[in-house]
């Protein structure tokens, strides 16, 4: 697993998990272009790792995935010492209530319907990131 990064002056990475290649990439696009340095992993499994090896200062997390989902990938993370603190946001077409409560249960900061909207998506990362994350 090697992890892909596209600098930024703000300094705040983030890493994208989809199991969709061009979901991830549109994900880096924007958020690159929007100042903020990305990381990727195609599955729960290679995000676990990624981040303990190389914690992000936030994760965008796929709901549905093969092997562990985005609920579980965020039970997990919350659980370890190492990245239990690191905001999680969670992307999903399914936007119904009980979704929404199961995705925030797990621990997950925000949850975020598909299709994405680039303004949107850029304002909650910069929202749940905090000060650090505003715009010069």
């Amino acid at each position: 697993m090697t992890p892909s990064y596209e600098l930024s002056a703000e300094g705040r990475r983030i890493l994208i998990v989809d199991d969709e290649p061009d979901n991830r990439e549109l994900l880096q696009i924007v958020l690159t272009w929007d100042g903020f340095a990305t990381q990727t992993a195609a599955s729960g499994e290679e995000a676990l790792a990624s981040a303990v090896e190389h914690p992000p200062d936030l994760v965008l997390l796929d709901l549905m995935m093969p092997g562990l989902d985005g609920c579980q990938v965020t039970t997990l993370m919350k659980q370890n010492l190492v990245t239990k603190n690191i905001p999680v946001m969670i992307i999903s077409a399914m936007n119904d209530r009980a979704t929404k409560l199961r995705v925030l249960s797990a621990g997950a900061a925000e949850f975020i319907s598909k299709p994405i909207d680039r303004s949107d998506l850029c304002a909650r990362v910069r929202a749940v990131l905090g000060p650090k994350a505003a715009p010069a």
